[in-house]
């Protein structure tokens, strides 16, 4: 048994998940490798050709990297629970106007708990990924049991994940080790190198989402929901005063600050600014209707605090590669709102909302509206219904 205790680490076969591995190894850990396949290309009626983290030839280089190592290496099967919950929730947004983050979802409720279970299973004492953040304790101490666990930004602010991990729960930060978080990607390369894996060093990342092969959500929206086209074709093209400007191809197809393949012609850059499902309205409007003074977020969970204390000042980050607001926090309901400094552009219900003291993630949570006064939604549905 290893001083340093037994380890299951997820591996994707690429460079990162490969790295945390080996440098895990040598630090005298027990490494166990894993391989989660969650999504089946051939449902997605993509045409691609299988990239990324779920193809045959991920769970080979995984699995080399492994038996090279001396350690072993196994593949679960977690294709029925990420399409019941990852998926079906993918669709569910868009279905209702929303702009989902399916990579938070996946980490949330699928990554973490199928790894602890089967570290659970195999004995582990950790769980391992190679996300680029760290975790450390808070609220005690140092050196005293207890205390809250916090993700923290990542070395590199250029690969920083902190974003994608704010609904991890306690329990599970507790168990987790990020061993990339302390360095930058040029030295995970040159890592890779030293290890005798140059073609880790050199390959290409994919930012796709992982069941989308072709980048392509509409297409992807087409396959999964029958008939979508004929039923939310036809739908109005609404300006931000109400006036009809034009025909949509229907309102699953577009998302807050979307600008370009609007298939209209207005004289001048248009965006669109909402929308409307229960009308299959889209509104557009000028850059400028985009910027929002305040936003409301719902499904919370919450990291360094128990609580987030009556108007927090916090800088708040809208999307994974935003530099984040300065910001006020309230509470309203079983809502936060989150009062801007400065307008914040382009804020998209469904996304998740992350708010850092610091380098720390305070807690997060899904973006339910936005609004440059109270009223402002109210104003543009009556409007749109008229």
């Amino acid at each position: 048994m290893s001083r340093k205790g037994k380890v299951l680490v997820a591996m994707s076969g690429g460079i990162d998940s490969t790295v945390t591995a080996l440098m895990l190894n040598d630090e005298g850990y027990e490494v166990v490798g894993i391989t989660m396949k969650t999504w089946d290309y051939s449902t997605s009626g993509s045409k691609k050709k299988e990239t990324g983290c779920c193809n045959l030839d991920s769970f080979n280089d995984a699995r080399a990297a492994a038996v090279e190592h001396g350690f072993p290496h196994f593949v679960l099967d977690l294709r029925d629970e990420f399409g019941d919950f990852v998926i079906d929730n993918f669709v569910d947004e868009y279905m209702a106007g929303r702009t989902p983050n399916p990579c938070v979802l996946c980490n949330t409720h699928i990554k973490w708990e199928a790894l602890l279970k089967r570290a659970d299973g195999l004995g582990c004492d950790f769980i391992a990924t190679g996300h680029y953040a760290n975790i450390r304790q808070v609220g005690l101490p140092t050196g005293q049991a207890g205390g809250r666990y916090v993700v923290s930004k990542g070395l590199d602010e250029t690969k920083d994940q902190s974003y994608v991990l704010w609904g991890v729960r306690q329990e599970c930060l507790a168990r987790t080790i990020l061993p990339l978080g302390k360095y930058r990607k040029t030295q995970i390369r040159q890592m890779a190198l030293d290890y005798g894996y140059p073609e880790l060093a050199k390959k290409s990342e994919s930012y796709e989402i992982c069941f989308v092969p072709d980048n392509d959500y509409r297409n992807f929206l087409k396959h999964k929901v029958t008939g979508l086209e004929e039923r939310v074709a036809d739908g109005n093209f609404v300006w931000i005063d109400g006036t009809v400007v034009g025909k949509h191809k229907g309102y699953p197809f577009y998302t807050i600050g979307q600008r370009k393949g609007l298939g209209i012609a207005l004289g001048k850059p248009v965006f669109v600014i909402e929308i409307i499902p229960e009308t299959n309205t889209v509104v557009l409007g000028d850059e400028a209707d985009l910027d929002k003074k305040q936003m409301w977020v719902y499904k919370l969970n919450l990291q360094k605090y128990e609580s987030i204390p009556e108007g927090m000042e916090a800088v708040t980050k809208i999307r994974y590669k935003d530099k984040g607001t300065l910001s006020r926090i309230y509470h309203e309901d079983d809502m936060l709102r989150v009062d801007f400094y400065n307008k914040a552009k382009g804020v998209a219900p469904g996304q998740s909302a992350v708010f850092y003291e610091g380098d720390d993630v305070i807690g997060g949570g899904i973006i339910q509206r936005a609004a440059t006064s109270s009223n402002e939604k109210r104003q543009i549905t009556i409007t749109a219904d008229e």
